[in-house]
Parts: C-alpha cells; sequence; structure tokens
C-alpha cells in the first residue's frame, strides 16, 4: 500500500516549473522537491492547499492511493 504523489504529472500539464510553483506557494524548492519524490512523510493541509490553488486542483488530482500487493 502506498502513497504516489502526482505533482510531476500537475506541473507538466500546467507548464509549471517546481521552482515557480516553490515561489508561488512560499516554500522552498528542497521542500517541495521531497513532496514532489514521494520521500515527504507529512504534508500540512495549508501547504496542500496552497499548492491546489497555485495549480487549479483537487488534492486527489496530486494524491492517489495504490495497492502494491
Amino acid at each position: 500500500m502506498g502513497i504516489e504523489v502526482r505533482l510531476d504529472h500537475m506541473l507538466l500539464e500546467r507548464r509549471m516549473t517546481l521552482t515557480e510553483l516553490a515561489d508561488r506557494v512560499g516554500i522552498t524548492v528542497a521542500n517541495l522537491s521531497v513532496l514532489k519524490t514521494g520521500k515527504a512523510k507529512a504534508v500540512r493541509f495549508g501547504t496542500l492547499e496552497a499548492i491546489c490553488r497555485e495549480l487549479d486542483c483537487q488534492p486527489g488530482d496530486l494524491l492517489r492511493y495504490v495497492d502494491t500487493d
């Protein structure tokens, strides 16, 4: 079981760079990169809300449950 982060997909669709999103959201590129690569252990709702606002998407567009069995 796991959570797949689809931030790369959303950035491609929106033609936005990770750096541009980090600037708009107000977090570091390094922290956003940790989320993008799926290495984050948690994400604050405020951060998720800001990402969704800037990418004009829903949380379910960014995060997906994947059954690894």
